[in-house]
């Protein structure tokens, strides 16, 4: 006992270690500057929040010229947006995960591979760029007009169609967050254990099979966690989504229709917003913004988790 107790003392009587302090403070450093940033936003964006309240929330009213401010149909194009990249994104993203981490053709895996990640290099910009001459005018004409001719009672695809578009904003932000899904997903899947898939080899499955009964079941915590890292980004993005949406702050359900988002919003009238409303209103959208992505990121937690293996 006396020795435990010297031990004790001499544990409490030694300095704190230098390089744990500087890590405790280093790593408080990113939480405390999120709270700053919050509460800066907040500042600005109060005699905007003072006058709506609420109801800034709920409306889809955006007139600058009469102080009316509402950013319900910036939220909508927002989580629109995101939401078509993911689901083109998805499947993309994991296919060519499970293709690179298959053996065999290591020069076409190793050339696919780069190509991938060098798309993550690119400057929004130039996906802007890229998607309003090049992509957009093919998407009109390929795809959004034959939609529309062809379903014209079909809300999703109501006409006439434009060429910039929810839909063209989504597809670009498709390949942006592309990188992220492939390279996350691409590192999940090869830490599934070797020996699960030589168990289902051995039992007599395919490929197809052992992929689809055992790999990627294993791996779909992690490939929750790469989408959820992909909304993030598709969320957050400004640049190549305010030059394809087609910045028109209404809610309507045709995703060949102009819209606009958030980060849009701000990016497009920031430096033309003038009186105590108007500059506040887009604070109060930076706001916005942030707590759609402090939800989002709640929710993408708890389905990480549910679909999270059970430890014992």
């Amino acid at each position: 006992m006396a020795v435990v107790a010297g031990q004790a003392r001499a544990r409490q009587a030694r300095p704190p270690d230098g390089f744990r302090v500087v890590t405790l403070v280093i790593s408080l450093a990113a939480p405390l500057a999120l709270v700053a940033i919050v509460i800066i936003v907040a500042q600005q964006a109060a005699p905007a929040i003072h006058r709506f309240g609420f109801g800034f929330l709920t409306k889809q009213t955006w007139n600058p010229v009469k102080d009316q401010f509402g950013s319900l149909a910036l939220i909508y194009g927002t989580v629109l947006t995101s939401f078509i990249a993911l689901v083109l994104a998805v499947p993309v993203g994991v296919g060519v995960a499970l293709f690179l981490v298959e053996p065999g053709l290591a020069r076409v895996r190793g050339t696919i591979g780069l190509g991938i990640e060098l798309l993550a290099a690119i400057p929004s910009v130039v996906y802007g760029i890229w998607g309003l001459y090049v992509l957009a005018p093919w998407l009109l004409v390929h795809v959004s007009q034959p939609l529309s001719q062809r379903f014209p009672n079909f809300p999703l695809f109501e006409g006439p169609a434009r060429q910039t578009n929810i839909l063209i904003a989504a597809v670009v932000l498709a390949v942006m967050v592309l990188p992220t899904l492939a390279a996350i997903c691409r590192e999940v899947i090869r830490a599934v254990p070797t020996g699960m898939r030589e168990a289902g080899v051995a039992l007599g499955s395919t490929w197809w099979e052992t992929t689809w009964k055992i790999v990627l079941p294993a791996a779909r915590p992690g490939i929750a966690g790469a989408t959820i890292l992909a909304l993030g980004r598709a969320l957050g993005e400004t640049i190549a989504v305010t030059m394809l949406i087609g910045n028109r702050p209404e809610v309507q359900p045709s995703w060949l229709k102009p819209a606009s988002s958030l980060a849009a919003a701000i990016a497009n009238e920031f430096t033309e917003a003038t009186g105590p409303i108007y500059p506040a209103a887009l604070m109060e959208c930076g706001l916005v913004l942030m707590g759609v992505t402090l939800i989002i990121n709640i929710l993408a937690l708890l389905l990480v988790r549910s679909v999270a293996p059970e430890t014992t």
